[in-house]
């Protein structure tokens, strides 16, 4: 049985390859994922090894609100005096003196602009002395209040020297300072992980960083010689109290590398959703592959059971086959993903000043996971053909090598119990009982009840769509080969529909939040003009508040309404709050209606908040709410009014003296600007640019720009989106080249009839690439309704997230038809052309 298995399988490696490469995509993918991951995380390790090696303990203030991504780092509370006495009261301690070091200094270049950032954070310091791990390569360390320090990696990226002038933007409006020295890193580093740093005079880093004198971000500890770290460190907490981390100099070194893996995270995310889909549609590849194998091998099946193979045995000779295919599929798999993952780890670490690529790692996670990915999923998809193989009668060996038809009661029982569940689903969430969770939960089972249901389908739909072809013979008989095998027809379609249908199901999600956010803008935006930054973190810009006090007085200026942005634990959960400088003017200019309460004015100890946050929360106008600012205690605020949802100012607004002294910057982060009656435009937003020109992270925008901005956004996940709809057609093409060169096979002696009795060469290509189009073109057709109906449940339960407005991708939904045809053309060519080229008498003799 082994070796009629292993004559099987070398008999048919063409066909067999076809479908294992769905498999390669999909290990290349996951596998690429963990190298880059594996060798980028062991470059990131290096570069931090040892960034604080100078420091044997280091004490701060656990932060008061959780960060909530990377990009926006949580502030943590300053230590005083009385801290660091304590600390240096502790038994095994030699030396306790505080540290000046957070993120948020920001260098201006000559040109007037933010010097781009080298892949790691920006941070403002004190000068902590020359050790091993730093040197000053040329200069001295900030002396007076007017110079600073920077590292070699930004000097290098604003071509600084010694004795230039830099401006810097801190929590406070930019100040010039004068370079007096430049400083690198052990190694000849320039920066550790693409770092940039400033470093001030002990006062100025004070106040410009933590917003006082007298202060600092933490204690640097020196041990006693002898002195065990692990004891002092429980002194440490027990002199000290709760509220303190202690850390060693390594810890500090792994929490900062952590920070700077974010992008790993989400690269590898983004491969594995490639992967995923690579394997959803691969599954149906297969599990095609081998039942048209299965149906072409009937009578040889036929005659092992005749001659005393066992069930078992036929079973065991399908499942030996598709193990084989998936490993060798998995090891080329693997290596293309160690490819991948080469060339990925260099262009990310590329991205990031300074870091140098360790050597090309290969976890052992990675070649389980590949092998384990790429054998399993072969092995369960080809488990059914192996079922059905095992079924077959010893009487089957008269009779012809086609498989007869079931009808498949199981599968539509199937098919439909799980569409009507994933249908229930749908309507809970779209209905509200469920929310969004409920919508999402619901796709899966939808999905693979379609799926299930597709072989009920495509006999009338083909026969529709072969009716576009129907007006010459060859479209004819194309039409007629598309539908004689349905349920074959449908899981090669199957493989086209999944893709295509989650394209449309995510760019109809996307579509329908622009369009939401844009007709909100028009509607409520009353701004002529707008200054603020790129999307990002709330404090990744600032605005000089006493460039705005001048704007407010210029000729042609109305009325002039800032907001700064920051995050707070409201509540016991993290998210973005807001505050207005004049809450009086921002709801003019925003266009914002009241929905409950009173939200004319903004007293103190009052929020007010849009609808679906208080609906989120359980909370109505009168309730109470506990809100934990950046810094500060936490104060409990009483609702005053909410006001309707809009995608210019959704949230928590808090007052504006409370966020001066709990934010972590004191400076508005966006501007709007209402025009007088007829003022010129374009001469007003010159003057405003020119006013702000010393706040260089914002730009002055019209209402159009700020629409296009906000669509920008948008256009990038779409791009992500024909990415993820690429891997999926070039699987489809391989799964109508398997099928029709296997379909060929099976027909070669009608064929050899139909050219005896005068179908031409070319005759016969376009049957072949009808019969493909036709398959290709229903898959996207239910792919597009399915993607249709599952993006418009999605994006009606996101009412909540400001989604109002259902909109479809039209523009988008017919590329994907074209692009349909086109896969089936292209599909078609290699089986067409050996179609075409059968030695008729050859054909015709076949028994």
């Amino acid at each position: 049985m082994l070796t009629a298995t292993l004559k099987s399988l070398f008999s048919r490696k063409l066909r067999l390859v076809l479908s294992g490469l769905a498999i390669v995509l999909a290990v290349m993918f996951v596998s690429g994922a963990m190298v880059i991951k594996d060798t980028l995380n062991r470059s990131i390790d290096a570069q931090f090894t040892g960034a604080y090696e100078d420091i044997d303990l280091y004490v701060e203030h656990r932060p008061k609100v959780s960060a909530g991504t990377a990009d926006d780092p949580a502030a943590v509370p300053a230590v005083d005096a009385a801290d660091i006495a304590k600390a240096a009261g502790v038994p095994g301690v030699a030396r306790a003196s505080g540290l000046v070091l957070a993120e948020g200094a920001r260098a201006v270049g000559k040109d007037g602009k933010i010097v781009p950032g080298t892949g790691g954070p920006r941070y403002g310091g004190s000068w902590r002395g020359e050790s091993d791990l730093i040197k000053l390569r040329s200069g001295h360390e900030p002396r007076a209040a007017g110079e600073v320090a920077v590292n070699a990696g930004l000097a290098k990226k604003a071509g600084l020297k010694v004795g230039d002038s830099i401006g810097v933007l801190t929590n406070e409006p930019r100040r010039t300072f004068t370079v007096a020295g430049v400083f690198g890193y052990s190694g000849q580093r320039d920066s550790v992980g693409g770092e940039q740093t400033v470093i001030f005079a002990e006062p100025v880093a004070q106040q410009l960083m933590l917003g006082r004198t007298g202060e600092f971000s933490g204690v640097r500890i020196s041990l006693a010689p002898g002195a065990s770290a692990a004891q002092v460190t429980q002194a440490l907490d027990r002199e000290l109290g709760d509220g303190y981390d202690v850390l060693t100099g390594r810890e500090l070194a792994e929490k900062a590398s952590d920070k700077a893996r974010g992008i790993l995270d989400m690269m590898g995310m983004l491969l594995l959703g490639f992967a995923a889909v690579a394997v959803l549609v691969g599954v149906f590849l297969i599990v095609n592959t081998f039942s048209i194998i299965v149906a072409q091998r009937m009578r040889e099946l036929a005659l092992l059971r005749a001659l005393g193979a066992s069930r078992r045995q036929m079973i065991g000779s399908v499942l030996l086959e598709s193990f084989a295919v998936g490993l060798v599929s998995s090891a080329l798999g693997l290596a293309a993903g160690i490819g991948i993952g080469a060339l990925g780890s260099d262009l990310l670490a590329g991205s990031t000043d300074g870091l140098k690529v360790a050597s090309l790692g290969v976890p052992a996670s990675a070649v389980v996971t590949a092998f384990a990915v790429g054998i399993v999923t072969t092995m369960l998809a080809a488990l059914a053909p192996a079922l059905r193989a095992s079924k077959v009668a010893p009487l089957a060996v008269i009779r012809s090598s086609a498989a007869p038809q079931g009808r498949h009661r199981k599968q539509t029982w199937t098919g439909a119990a799980l569409l009507a569940l994933g249908a229930l689903l749908l309507v809970l969430g779209s209905t509200g009982a469920g929310g969004v969770s409920a919508i999402l939960l619901g796709v899966l089972p939808a999905f693979v009840g379609v799926a299930l249901l597709t072989p009920l389908l495509s006999g009338p739909a083909v026969r529709w769509l072969g009716a576009l072809f129907a007006r010459s013979l060859p479209g004819r008989l194309g039409r007629g080969n598309s539908a004689r095998n349905p349920r074959r027809t449908a899981i090669t379609a199957s493989a086209m529909m999944i893709g295509v249908a989650l394209v449309t199901a995510i760019s109809t999600v996307a579509v329908s939040s622009e369009e939401s956010v844009t007709r909100d803008i028009r509607r409520d935006l009353r701004a002529d003009l707008v200054a603020m930054g790129e999307a990002g973190s709330a404090n990744s810009a600032a605005i000089d508040p006493a460039a705005l006090t001048r704007i407010a007085r210029e000729p042609g200026v109305g009325n002039v309404a800032a907001a700064a942005m920051d995050s707070a634990t409201v509540g016991k959960d993290t998210q973005s709050v807001a505050s207005w400088q004049d809450w009086s003017k921002a709801r003019e200019v925003l266009g914002l209606k009241g929905a409950g309460g009173s939200v004319d004015t903004l007293a103190a100890g009052t929020v007010v908040m849009n609808e679906s946050t208080a609906g989120n929360r359980g909370l109505k106008v009168g309730d109470s709410v506990r809100v934990q600012l950046q810094r500060g205690e936490a104060r409990t605020y009483r609702v005053a009014g909410l006001f309707a949802d809009s995608a210019l100012a959704n949230g928590v607004v808090v007052p504006w003296a409370d966020a001066q002294a709990g934010f972590r910057s004191k400076q508005p982060s966006q501007a709007y600007f209402q025009l007088a009656k007829g003022a010129d435009t374009a001469q007003v937003r010159s003057r405003i640019e020119s006013l702000l020109k010393d706040s260089p992270e914002v730009t002055v925008q019209t209402r159009d720009e700020v629409i296009d901005k906000f669509s920008g956004g948008f256009a990038m996940m779409l791009a992500v989106v024909q990415a993820l709809l690429a891997v999926a057609m070039l699987i489809a093409v391989l799964g109508i080249v398997n099928t029709l060169a296997l379909s060929i096979l099976e027909r070669t002696r009608e064929m050899g009839a139909l050219r005896a009795i005068g179908l031409s060469r070319g005759q016969t290509v376009r049957m072949i690439m009808t019969e493909s189009v036709v398959i290709s073109l229903f898959g996207a057709v239910l792919g597009l309704v399915v993607g249709a109906v599952l993006g418009l449940a999605v994006a009606h339960g996101m009412k909540d997230q400001g989604v109002t407005r259902l909109s479809l991708p039209w523009g988008q939904m017919l590329a994907y038809l074209i692009g349909a045809a086109v896969v089936g053309v292209i599909a078609s060519l290699a089986p067409a052309r050996r179609g075409a080229r059968l030695n008729v008498l050859a054909a015709i003799s076949q028994g």
